[in-house]
């Protein structure tokens, strides 16, 4: 029987995990990676070694790699390094990658040269190989640069809602990401900062239109928490609206929505702390298929320390979620 194609739109943690779980089933799994990354080590690999950014490409390879590669290789690959001037943030894993771009002159051909080091069961797409930056115009008429400013803003700049994203310059979409949204059988958005991680990929010419034209059935999976900066007051139904305003009207078939909030003592009043909430589940079958569950892994994730990024503390259980995407075929 011929394998259902999935195809996974985002980046970041979020679609790590989606990755990680669906990789445990039957199924022909392809990942659109967003390239508009300008924080942490991505900046360093952007604006010292001219290249574009690599953590979540990274993520998504050591997410797909197989159960057969080395554990020592996953490992290495998510390094980050904690000391030495100018390295200290660092992912080993972004760094081999540098070097390969170097050694065969070609970041396309070094992301296929790691692939096949870490034996990666499944397809990346870079959404775009074209060099650009984000742009967010909010609702008082400011309007910010760069990814890692919109992802993280100072303080005092929450409470803005995005009114508009758009790329400078425009970008041209990977062609082969094109054929995958063509061909796929499930097209799944999120979970992750639904500016900075889904709807970026969205804006890249070409990538929308070619969602709205695809039969795939479309599925959103909904953040946990809100963002600071990005979705300060949304509920489910503002989420998928925005989503939508870029998709088209109704384009999304089914949502994806936790409805476990027992966590551990301080974990709340950490979020609470980065002026982050639960997103209140408003949604309704008239918006969309709405597809409810326990979805949050019981694990409770620590960044290193030399991450100067935040981190999600809580985050989405791999094999739950799967679980449900793979009911929706």
């Amino acid at each position: 029987m011929k394998r259902k194609k999935i195809v996974v739109i985002g980046g970041g943690t979020g679609t790590y995990t989606v990755l990680s779980g669906l990789k445990k089933y039957p199924v022909e799994l392809s990942v659109i990676v967003t390239m508009m990354d300008s924080g942490g080590s991505n900046r360093v690999i952007r604006d010292e070694f001219g290249l574009l950014p690599t953590s979540d490409i990274r993520q998504c390879m050591v997410a797909l790699a197989s159960n057969h590669s080395s554990e020592m290789l996953r490992k290495l690959f998510t390094y980050r390094y904690n000391q030495g001037t100018g390295i200290s943030g660092m992912t080993f894993g972004n760094l081999f990658m540098a070097a390969l771009t170097d050694i065969y002159g070609s970041q396309e051909e070094a992301i296929k040269k790691t692939c096949d080091i870490l034996d990666v069961r499944g397809n990346i797409f870079p959404v775009t190989f074209d060099n650009v930056h984000l742009v967010a115009r909010y609702d008082n008429g400011e309007q910010v640069l760069g990814e890692h400013f919109i992802d993280e803003p100072g303080e005092g700049d929450g409470g803005r809602k995005i009114v508009e994203l758009e790329l400078i310059p425009r970008a041209r979409a990977n062609r082969r990401a094109l054929r995958a949204i063509k061909e796929a059988d499930l097209i799944v958005f999120g979970p992750g900062d639904l500016y900075a991680s889904v709807i970026c990929n969205l804006i890249v010419d070409g990538v929308a239109e070619a969602v709205r034209k695809s039969k795939a059935k479309k599925v959103y999976v909904l953040n946990l928490m809100t963002k600071y900066g990005q979705t300060d007051g949304y509920k489910a139904s503002d989420h998928l609206r925005d989503l939508n305003k870029y998709l088209g009207d109704k384009a999304v078939d089914a949502v994806l929505v936790n409805t476990n909030w027992k966590f551990p003592k301080g974990i709340m009043a950490r979020y609470k702390q980065e002026k982050a909430y639960p997103i209140k589940d408003d949604l309704t079958t008239k918006d969309a298929k709405i597809v409810r569950g326990n979805l949050v892994s019981s694990k409770i994730f620590k960044k290193a320390k030399s991450d100067k990024l935040r981190r999600s503390l809580i985050r989405h259980d791999p094999e739950k979620v799967a679980r449900k995407l793979i009911s929706l075929l």
